[in-house]
């Protein structure tokens, strides 16, 4: 089993959209994701305008996925499709996405459910809680290593 990964592409986004919908854990449905803006012609421009997402890819087919906000310095997403979890595919998805924000911000943001496994993930990987976004929800920062 080879798992590789690369930039993601605009030919990703369907399968990208069907990695996120898989997950248990923070699950929005695509219809979910379109009423807060997120839809595949948005993701499939935000691909082609800029390096902002990567993908995991095994047997040709996409198994996981991370992307960022550039302008903003955010960690907007990292998925990993379930059956495929806990083999450090997420782990070096996020450092693809940690690379590229430390070449144009000093630190990196991301914000996810305080109770959630994602936010014990990303504080094994150096994040730190920086506040409390809502009752539920925190902001995790990480700095770029100088």
């Amino acid at each position: 089993m080879t798992i590789t990964t690369r930039t993601a592409q605009p030919s990703d986004v369907d399968s990208i959209f069907d990695v996120r919908t898989s997950v248990t854990e923070n699950h929005l449905s695509r219809e979910e994701m379109r009423l807060i803006g997120i839809t595949e012609s948005a993701v499939a421009d935000m691909i082609e305008q800029s390096q902002c997402a990567w993908v995991a890819i095994l047997n040709d087919n996409v198994i996981g996925f991370s992307m960022i906000l550039p302008d903003e310095g955010c960690l907007f997403a990292a998925f990993v499709l379930p059956e495929y979890e806990g083999r450090g595919i997420g782990r070096g998805l996020v450092e693809l996405a940690e690379h590229e924000l430390f070449k144009h911000h000093e630190t990196a943001w991301l914000e996810t459910d305080k109770n959630s496994r994602a936010a014990q993930f990303y504080m094994q990987l150096g994040w730190v809680k920086k506040k409390n976004i809502d009752g539920t929800d925190i902001r995790l920062e990480k700095s770029r290593d100088v």
